[in-house]
């Protein structure tokens, strides 16, 4: 064939074949929609603080960061210190140390939850009222005079029968006492703990969608976080998987699913010397979990170490290398937020988080560019693994791992590009490259 002749094209099936087969698979086309739409693309915080109802505090959050920076200060009171205790190579330890510090004296709490549930436990019914209705007045104020940690709310008690009354009132008391002190604000969360059954699940979105028609609010506006902690959540008594019913049972309000590593282990019988995040139990739960979750726009958060961080220098080391490890552990398996139960644990969480959006920031950022120019490199990336890439970046700059201005000079891309990368639309990945 002569230079600048078109190739032939033949076919062989009638247009009203492709016709059909589109409007049989409409139906499946529409559910994929509406199960699957994809990460949200709005940020993940990467821990959650849990903090007694009676403990919460107006200077909470500045108390933590105040905590934490004085345990570097006396056990790790330099960059070379801290990588010594951790691990961390010479390159990183200037640079993950400086933002550390940085990050507990601007933003020490990225996720606050106020605890009615295991960490408050049965009171007098007039004190939990009296603390639920603190609890929103103070979020308010926080949220009115910029103190507010980005993300905040409570977990409540659970839907069983013994206390469903009492948490169900505590969530009013609380949601109430928001709306009257101006709204609900941006960053809201509420957790249900100890879901065993779909059906509590349906309850919860029944309770907040009869709140949010008394209150006038638009349908679906408040969401809520699923908790992992018994056997029934992972698999029910016919033998099927439960957490991708649940999912579904949330009618659209699931933000989160948060794995509890004690109540978990312990519904398994796993003894307390063992009951950890990195159990074999725990990590066949949260594969489960982050299974179910994977497209649903749901996030997977990661449990907690009850080794505190406290005492002797030697013991802080040691309990700070464990944390530091089982978190650079869960973001490996891409669970990318975790619970952090003391404000010791608060230096270790960022060092952990820090080092690992910059160990591979460069990596990530050559493999990307090349691919949105079109640049050829030792490793073909496909549209799927752009988005993933995109999502690293993204997750690095919203913690404060790293900056816009480094990420745009090796990528060559702004943010707004970044997110169109790391959220296309289902079925619009290659039409992303």
């Amino acid at each position: 064939m002569g230079q600048g002749q078109q190739e032939k094209v033949a076919t062989s099936l009638a247009g009203a074949v492709s016709e059909e087969i589109s409007a049989s698979l409409a139906p499946v086309d529409a559910e994929l929609e509406r199960r699957y739409p994809g990460d949200p693309g709005t940020r993940q915080p990467v821990h959650t603080v849990y903090v007694p109802g009676d403990v919460f505090a107006a200077d909470t959050v500045r108390s933590w960061g105040d905590r934490a920076l004085a345990a570097l200060d006396q056990h790790a009171p330099d960059a070379e210190s801290f990588a010594a205790v951790l691990g961390l190579s010479d390159e990183l330890a200037e640079p993950v140390h400086a933002r550390v510090r940085a990050k507990l004296e601007r933003e020490p709490i990225e996720d606050l939850r106020v605890d009615f549930e295991d960490g408050y436990g049965n009171r007098p019914d007039a004190e939990e009222d009296e603390a639920a209705a603190r609890a929103a007045r103070l979020i308010a104020e926080a949220h009115e005079d910029r103190t507010a940690a980005p993300y905040m709310g409570i977990r409540m008690k659970c839907m069983e029968a013994p206390v469903r009354a009492r948490g169900i009132r505590t969530l009013d008391i609380f949601l109430t006492g928001l709306m009257e002190a101006g709204g609900l604000p941006g960053g809201l969360v509420l957790t249900l703990p100890k879901v065993t059954y779909a059906e509590q699940v349906t309850a919860m979105a029944r309770l907040l969608d009869a709140f949010e028609k008394t209150h006038g609010l638009e349908p679906g506006r408040i969401g809520f976080e699923i908790q992992i902690e018994t056997s029934q959540s992972i698999l029910a008594a016919d033998g099927t998987a439960t957490v991708a019913r649940m999912i579904q049972a949330a009618e659209g309000r699931a933000t989160g699913l948060h794995y509890g590593t004690f109540d978990y282990s312990a519904c398994l019988g796993v003894s307390a010397a063992h009951q950890a995040s990195d159990h074999p139990a725990a990590d066949h739960a949260k594969a489960v979990m982050q299974v179910a979750a994977a497209g649903t726009g749901v996030r997977v958060c990661d449990g907690s170490t009850n080794v505190l961080p406290v005492g002797p220098t030697e013991k802080v080391h040691a309990a700070w290398r464990l944390h530091y490890g089982l978190t650079r552990r869960a973001l490996a398996r891409a669970y990318y937020q975790g619970w952090d139960m003391h404000p010791g644990h608060i230096p270790t969480r960022y060092a952990a988080v820090f080092a690992f959006y910059r160990e591979g920031f460069e990596q990530a950022a050559a493999r990307l560019a090349r691919y949105a120019n079109r640049t050829g490199g030792d490793v073909m990336d496909e549209p799927a693994t752009a988005k993933a890439l995109s999502g690293y970046l993204l997750r690095g700059l919203d913690c404060g791992a790293l900056d816009i201005g480094e990420v745009a000079r090796l990528t060559g891309l702004t943010r707004a590009d970044l997110e169109a990368f790391a959220v296309p639309r289902r079925g619009d990945l290659t039409a992303s490259a």
